[in-house]
């Protein structure tokens, strides 16, 4: 698949922008980066899940053509606190839909988990270009969705600093010449953790990441290393390669986002310091670049960078997450949704750590990998598997 064409004519200035799921972390460095550069965007539509103080705060300074909370019992918060703007106000999912259909020339899909598919869906189909956080769109669904991209003439822009580094680097008119793409890896809190260790750590603990500044939920899938697993699965459907072709390298320093290496023996890497904003202005500015208030990397002053194979006994989420790319169909987006749910009851206090991985894997020996054909038979698997998967996290 060619994620995006150099064909495609660059967006033109002001860039009209929508950004789902403005309230979390990608969606605040986002907005950073916009009123860093008023003059070049126009902001159709802000979308939040709960937090309705932040939303009104972001809407109110960007002015946006309409606000969209996901929760339905707070949109008379939202009404209240945006009285007087003149900005649209609307809430729940099919609300989420609609802002991601609004004429925006870019957006940012950056809604947390499955919910996030639809609405990027919507995106994809009206031709515009995505700026993809969200990983779960192409774990759950990403045949359906690589296929609709070509269809309507979308342009898929990686935002996860890895996908956005092999963008960079990648010579994607001549896959050929690639051996194999190297997703790096920090590690996450737990690296040097024995299993038994890991038995007792607490979700304070599993959300500290040592080097970015992520939600919790995504904050626990590094700390599995399933958030490594996912990207797997993601960057097999961004790039076209089949899962042998797709190594996974810890690099406690998070300085090389990733590798491409090609069948000369040259590899070509993407440096800088762990800090989204760099990956969010290289896809908000695509074609061209803006200037990002990163730090700058200081090689001499880091001094060295060090690289070690994962420990599959100690991190099983990754085996899982190659099975379920190998198995096809169904399998990721099983994968996906039991693992939501099985970090839910981790972050909730109802199961442990080390059940996340555990969890995840009886779900998928129990719901057997199956072809998808459209969104609904998404939706239907995912239901599925949360089910069985609560009924685990809650001791079934």
């Amino acid at each position: 698949m060619e994620v995006a064409s150099t064909q495609l004519r660059p967006l033109e200035a002001p860039r009209r922008v929508t950004v789902l799921g403005s309230t979390g972390s990608i969606g605040c460095n986002t907005v950073d980066l916009i009123e860093r550069n008023p003059e070049a965007f126009e902001i159709e539509a802000l979308t939040a899940h709960q937090n309705v103080a932040l939303l009104a705060d972001q809407a109110r300074r960007l002015g946006p053509r309409l606000a969209v909370i996901a929760d339905e019992s707070r949109y008379g918060d939202l009404k209240e606190a945006l009285a007087g703007t003149g900005i649209g106000v609307a809430a729940g999912q099919d609300a989420l839909v609609e802002a991601a259909d609004r004429p925006a020339d870019w957006v940012m899909a950056a809604i947390v988990g499955a919910a996030g598919l639809a609405p990027t869906l919507a995106a994809v189909r009206r031709g515009a270009s995505i700026a993809l956080a969200n990983k779960e769109t192409l774990v759950c669904a990403g045949a359906l969705m690589v296929a609709e991209i070509a269809r309507h003439g979308a342009t898929l822009l990686p935002v996860d600093s890895e996908h956005n580094a092999i963008f960079q680097v990648l010579e994607t008119r001549h896959l050929e010449a690639v051996e194999r793409i190297v997703l790096t890896a920090s590690g996450g809190p737990f690296r040097d953790l024995s299993r038994k260790a890991m038995a007792g750590v607490t979700p304070d603990q599993a959300v500290a990441h040592p080097n970015w500044d992520m939600g919790a939920k995504i904050s626990v899938d590094s700390a599995t290393m399933m958030n490594k697993g996912l990207e797997l699965i993601e960057a097999h459907h961004l790039f076209g390669l089949p899962e042998p072709q797709i190594e996974i390298l810890v690099h406690p320093q998070s300085v090389v986002h990733s590798m491409v290496s090609y069948i000369d023996g040259s590899v070509l890497a993407q440096l800088g310091q762990p800090d989204m904003r760099t990956p969010i202005a290289y896809a908000l500015a695509w074609p061209a670049r803006m200037a990002a208030p990163v730090g700058r990397l200081d090689l001499a002053a880091i001094g060295q960078l060090t690289f070690e194979a994962p420990d599959p006994d100690r991190f099983p989420a990754l085996r899982l997450a190659r099975q379920a790319l190998c198995a096809g169909g169904s399998a990721p987006t099983v994968l996906n949704a039991a693992n939501e749910i099985a970090v839910q009851g981790f972050l909730s206090g109802r199961n442990g750590f080390l059940n996340i991985a555990e969890i995840v894997e009886r779900v998928l020996e129990a719901i057997p990998a199956a072809a998808l054909n459209s969104l609904d038979d998404v939706q239907q698997v995912d239901r599925e598997a949360r089910s069985l998967a609560c009924r685990l996290s809650n001791g079934g």
